[in-house]
């Protein structure tokens, strides 16, 4: 069966996926830019942007394991966009542009299903109200026997652990404090039981933390 994974999901040192007062401008709340600084400096980053140059050391190397066998995406509606309750007639399509980075289906979690946005380069966004065994099964129906990768925000990486349902996870630590926000490891004592746990420091001052399901 596929594997359910999470990469690159970056985390302040109190804990903090994101930070407080989402808005249009600020897609991370008040911790702007600096949760995810060490990824924006990477190779792999860069070439997404289609230029060249980037860092190519242990967090490039994380980085681009983004990708590799993936065939669909789980994500929240606050990772999709700054809305909240029923959507707004805006044209809205997500914080990526016109041709996001994802080339799969994409299914967006929201209390307020929708029609499907295709976009281009392969993207389409679903947005369906389920549980996260029920968003799995119809993401693992969308792309058989591909990996499925959990996106964010913290909130849905949160639900998806509680339920048991993430093989693979691995979290960036940024050496900042943010003092408030989402945090993702409320209500998961005990989660390290589940999983072998691996670390690697990088010279950019973020730590690697991988979590492998453990064989039961």
């Amino acid at each position: 069966m596929s594997t359910v994974r999470v990469h690159n999901f970056a985390i302040s040192l109190d804990g903090y996926g994101a930070g407080a007062d989402q808005s249009l401008d600020r897609p991370f709340g008040h911790a702007d830019g600096r949760l995810m600084g060490w990824f924006a400096a990477t190779a792999t980053f860069r070439a997404m942007q289609g230029a060249s140059g980037g860092t190519t050391g242990v967090d490039d190397e994380f980085a681009r394991a983004w990708g590799p066998d993936i065939g669909v995406e789980i994500m929240g509606r606050n990772k999709f966009g700054p809305q909240r309750g029923p959507w707004p007639d805006d044209g809205w399509t997500g914080w990526w542009g016109q041709e996001p980075p994802f080339h799969t289906p994409v299914f967006v979690l929201t209390h307020h299903p929708r029609e499907p946005l295709e976009m281009a380069g392969g993207t389409i966004f679903h947005f369906v109200d389920a549980t996260p065994a029920e968003a799995l099964e119809l993401a693992r129906q969308a792309a058989p026997g591909r990996d499925v990768r959990i996106g964010g925000g913290v909130e849905t990486v949160r639900e998806f652990l509680l339920a048991d349902l993430v093989d693979h996870l691995r979290v960036v630590e940024v050496p900042i404090v943010l003092g408030r926000g989402e945090r993702l490891w409320d209500g998961l004592e005990g989660i390290e039981e589940r999983f072998a746990v691996e670390t690697v420091a990088s010279p950019s001052g973020v730590v690697h933390r991988t979590f492998s399901r453990v064989a039961r």
